[in-house]
């Protein structure tokens, strides 16, 4: 399932101070990365705004260190930015959204300009459409992916 005019997402590991990371030492929180998607797409088909759209939908904005169950700073609430247009919008929505008060508590979510990003093993690649049936995807995933259904029904291919 993809947004159209997206044209790749690629899980990875971004924000560290370790070349090229690997899942085990992420997981341990040591090397300051976090877990990141790098996603490319078409902006005369879908603009940047709608994919930050996309990622509050489907995103806990508000727990530092922190996504369901998983804890730790490789799971901080961060969006590295390519450019100053960028780092605007980002800035724009995520002032938006406070003001809104869509959340209980206040947003968390950094917005920093992208260190080098490290593509994630190949077994995290499609990660949840290669293992629907990991109790993962069940309780975690699935029910992300059915809100960005939802949310973005005209927008899916």
């Amino acid at each position: 399932m993809q947004l159209i005019g997206v044209e790749s997402v690629v899980s990875g590991y971004a924000g560290g101070r370790m070349p090229n990371p690997d899942y085990r030492s992420v997981c341990g929180g040591d090397t300051g990365h976090a877990e990141v998607v790098e996603v490319r797409f078409d902006s005369s088909v879908i603009d940047y705004r709608t994919l930050l759209q996309a990622f509050f939908a489907i995103h806990d904005p508000t727990t530092p260190n922190r996504q369901g169950n998983d804890v730790g700073t490789q799971y901080r609430s961060v969006i590295f930015t390519h450019g100053p247009e960028q780092e605007n919008t980002a800035r724009a929505m995520i002032a938006e959204l406070a003001a809104a008060k869509i959340w209980p508590a206040p947003i968390v979510t950094a917005v920093l300009p992208a260190p080098t990003f490290w593509p994630a093993e190949g077994h995290h690649q499609n990660y949840f459409a290669n293992n629907p049936d990991q109790s993962y995807c069940q309780f975690v995933v699935a029910p992300k992916a059915a809100k960005l259904r939802k949310v973005f029904a005209g927008r899916i291919r």
